[in-house]
């Protein structure tokens, strides 16, 4: 699983820059789908790289469900509904730009079923060390605040932490993805004006009851949670 949060930013490699590039022009809608771009060699002398980095790139591409290359009908944008949008760099990408509203919303309703429940997991099945976890990200959320980086990397390792502790692979496998919604949704929230309240109550409610092994209470706790969080985005979400 990736820990890194998605205010990290580690050195990335010819091929992924470009890849980051060509993801973010592709969600902002600068590239349509049913686009073809140029061939190889064309494409990689406009972006002035080798066309092995431009191959790569493409295939980090089409592996997320952004382009499809064929042999004679070229490389070419697909539809938005094959689009890997649960993916971590396809979420960085949206967000990058103005992410459509409905997309925001979907993506609440998303958590909105998948983590409460997690939650009523977690009181049920948590060990101590995953309780540990929770604790541990809260009080580093509690000591940086949501508006710094670390802040943000806590929330994020929070809400992680509360699937891992559920203790079902499926719900597990979606950490990462529901871990970079978190991020980028917070930061998305946070660029043009500061928090309007502060959410560490909310989260503070979810590990006492998961720490009290109640079930119900987790479940509303988070649902809870969740729908302030989207009465925060609101503001922010473009008109």
């Amino acid at each position: 699983m990736d820990k890194r949060s998605s205010d990290e930013k580690p050195a990335l490699r010819i091929h992924q820059t470009i890849a980051r590039d060509l993801g973010t022009a592709i969600c902002a809608g600068r590239h349509k789908p049913g686009e073809t771009f140029d061939g190889e060699i064309e494409q990689a002398e406009h972006l002035k790289v080798s066309r092995t980095a431009y191959r790569e790139a493409v295939r980090i591409l089409t592996a997320k469900g952004l382009l499809e290359s064929r042999p004679k009908t070229g490389t070419r944008v697909t539809p938005r509904s094959r689009w890997n949008m649960l993916d971590p760099d396809v979420l960085a990408w949206t967000f990058a730009g103005e992410p459509q509203e409905s997309f925001i919303r979907d993506l609440f309703e998303l958590r909105g079923v998948i983590e409460p429940a997690a939650s009523a997991f977690a009181a049920a099945r948590r060990s101590e060390a995953e309780l540990e976890e929770l604790g541990d990200a809260l009080e580093a959320m509690r000591r940086h605040g949501l508006a710094t980086p670390e802040g943000r990397a806590a929330d994020q390792k929070f809400h992680k932490a509360v699937l891992v502790a559920a203790r079902n692979e499926a719900l597990a496998s979606l950490a990462s993805s529901v871990g970079a919604a978190v991020s980028w949704t917070t930061t998305f929230k946070q660029r043009t004006r500061a928090l309007p309240r502060d959410p560490l109550p909310d989260h503070v409610a979810v590990y006492e009851a998961i720490r009290a092994k109640d079930a119900e209470r987790a479940h509303a706790a988070m649902a809870e949670l969740l729908r302030l969080a989207m009465q925060d985005m609101t503001p922010a979400i473009p008109a």
